[in-house]
């Protein structure tokens, strides 16, 4: 039933992580699993998550290094401390009923040195383990932040926000200008929404409740402008980042160069509706 749900677990990764998933059938076993990996590695060559089904009522998620995984390995324990750390808070931010072991380590500081590496979470009691909602919520609560947490050790393209030094007469206009960039990580995204959910902090407006599949539209505002940084320094997604709808963040940062506060916007709020 599970490898039948392919295609919709494949959507449900490449939009929690915002990288490119391959997945194929496993049919080893007494039932069928899915075998997932990253599209731009292969699955001799990388981490490899396994979905099966657990008991009668439950799901299994493995996730393993393929047998020539050697230079992922090696790229892995260059990984910075900040990186390590976040890539340990998205494991830790799966839900505690959910049973997470690392084995021969602590789940608290484990770390990738070998292939042998391996972390399982098991997750039981499901109503009804074949519906799609109960694999939605194994994918969101359990395989992205897994995923996830590799991307972050193995590295990643950064994502650069380009600032120009003035804007154009009118729209349309051609305009010549230097451009500064602040390069932003974007596992620091994935992080912040896991912790702080896809509510915002301001308003308390929820878009998936409102807008449903067009709802993954939350932000997220770096409470410290990354423009003001006078040096590169890392963020911690628990009290740098907050969540915000396009709205809020918006207003935020009609005030430059120091945005208005989450207090400030809801005074904003306060003051209209009292």
């Amino acid at each position: 039933m599970i490898a039948g749900k392919k295609d919709l677990i494949l959507s449900e990764l490449e939009d929690g992580t915002g990288a490119a998933i391959a997945a194929a059938v496993d049919h080893s076993g007494l039932r069928s699993g899915l075998r997932i990996w990253f599209g731009d590695l292969d699955e001799k060559h990388g981490p490899v998550a396994e979905l099966r089904p657990y008991g009668l009522r439950g799901h299994r998620v493995s996730l393993s290094f393929g047998n020539f995984s050697g230079q992922v390995i090696g790229q892995i324990r260059k990984a910075s401390s900040e990186d390590v750390q976040l890539a340990r808070a998205l494991v830790a931010s799966i839900r505690s009923d959910i049973e997470i072991e690392v084995q021969g380590q602590s789940i608290l500081d484990w770390c990738v040195t070998s292939g042998a590496f391996q972390m399982t979470a098991k997750i039981r009691d499901l109503a009804q383990p074949h519906d799609d909602a109960e694999i939605i919520a194994t994918c969101r609560d359990v395989i992205v932040p897994m995923m996830a947490s590799m991307a972050e050790l193995i590295g990643y393209d950064v994502v650069e926000d380009p600032i120009v030094d003035e804007a154009p007469a009118f729209e349309g206009a051609i305009l010549q200008s230097v451009i500064q960039r602040r390069e932003r990580n974007p596992r620091n995204r994935l992080l912040c929404i896991r912790i702080h959910g896809e509510k915002c902090i301001a308003c308390g407006l929820q878009p998936r409740l409102e807008y449903g599949e067009a709802g993954s539209i939350i932000e997220v505002h770096h409470l410290e402008p990354l423009a003001l940084l006078k040096e590169p320094r890392p963020y911690d997604p628990l009290i740098d980042l907050v969540p915000l709808c396009p709205n809020c963040h918006r207003a935020a940062h009609t005030r430059r160069p120091l945005p208005y506060s989450i207090e400030e916007l809801r005074d904003f709020r306060r003051d209209i509706h009292d």
